[in-house]
């Protein structure tokens, strides 16, 4: 039988009767996966830190610090977010077990520590997932979660919702693009990114995949989750309103060539900083599983030495250590 899109709306240009879709032009060809995989062997390639594995979890892991009742942000390593506003605790792409893969002996391995157990946590109150791929919807780490918080809010993309509820989720919204919902004092929208989704052999592209903006206090907070550059990413804040904070990706971007349709790379990046007016930015998407060409130290060394060539505020986007955080009334200080 074959699969029918029960979201579909002809009047919405990312639907298709099969599914979803970008609003850009796909960049692949035919044979680009099996020519990435078989000059990635004859490379050798990812390499390791240029100063090795401990040395690089050394500079680049510290401690989560939950002390204190202020509003802040945590950067969790890869692109996972973490908000206390208003006491209360939300995560954005949570993936901390051992590998970003369906099976437990194989996949991509994490090269740095899990930063937090989510049993640490006094509470939590939200989990925004921003599309199905296995470094950002993780099972082990959702099941964790319900078996401490059983009545957390999950926020997902369009045809997530039933996955979630067989894992024995209580309470889950999927929205579509340009949606919003409201949970826990935070308004949320769900916004367009330049991407795919695919968690099995016979699911690409049947569920969506999305940004995330939060709206809450002091903080205007874009998270772009796994895109793409695209100049259609302009429109959100268009629509949206200016951002004084914005989650951007940077890494799983080597060879160009095949990841420039789907991740940013640290130029691109820094692109839309300043489309956006310079916020205070944070680097995602890098520093823990190594799902792409480039080492794991190269996304903060290029892009640091690509916000100077730029003759941009270092300060304003610049590499955090997994485990940091940012008191949010600190945001507009530098």
């Amino acid at each position: 039988m074959v699969w029918k899109n029960p979201w579909y709306d002809p009047n919405k240009a990312h639907h298709t009767p099969e599914g979803f879709r970008n609003l850009e032009a796909d960049l692949h060809s035919p044979g680009d996966l099996q020519r990435w995989r078989k000059e990635r062997k004859a490379q050798g390639v990812p390499f390791p830190p240029q100063s090795g594995y401990h040395t690089f979890i050394q500079q680049w892991c510290q401690p989560v610090d939950l002390t204190g009742e202020a509003d802040a942000v945590w950067w969790l390593g890869h692109a996972c977010l973490m908000l206390r506003i208003n006491n209360r605790y939300s995560l954005i792409d949570p993936a901390l077990s051992q590998r970003a893969s369906p099976l437990r002996f194989y996949g991509p391995k994490r090269k740095t520590p899990v930063p937090l157990n989510i049993s640490d946590l006094p509470s939590l109150a939200c989990v925004f997932i921003s599309h199905n791929h296995y470094d950002h919807l993780d099972a082990p780490t959702i099941h964790h979660i319900l078996r401490c918080f059983p009545h957390v809010h999950f926020v997902v993309p369009l045809g997530l919702r039933d996955w979630f509820i067989r894992q024995g989720a209580r309470n889950v919204t999927q929205l579509d693009w340009w949606q919003s919902t409201e949970q826990a004092g935070l308004i949320i929208h769900a916004v367009p990114a330049r991407h795919w989704s695919q968690r099995s052999l016979w699911d690409r592209n049947r569920s969506l995949w999305c940004g995330w903006t939060i709206h809450a206090n002091n903080l205007r907070l874009w998270f772009a989750g796994d895109s793409g550059y695209s100049p259609n990413l302009l429109e959100i804040p268009r629509r949206l309103g200016a951002f004084n904070f914005a989650a951007l990706p940077v890494g799983a971007y080597a060879p160009r060539w095949f990841m420039a349709g789907h991740h940013m790379d640290p130029q691109q990046a820094i692109s839309l900083h300043r489309d956006l007016g310079c916020p205070r930015s944070l680097p995602v998407h890098w520093g823990v599983f190594e799902l792409a060409d480039e080492s794991l130290d190269s996304p903060p060394r290029e892009l640091a030495q690509s916000m100077i060539a730029a003759g941009l505020d270092e300060n304003r986007f610049r590499a955090w250590k997994i485990g940091e955080r940012l008191l949010i009334n600190n945001i507009d200080q530098y």
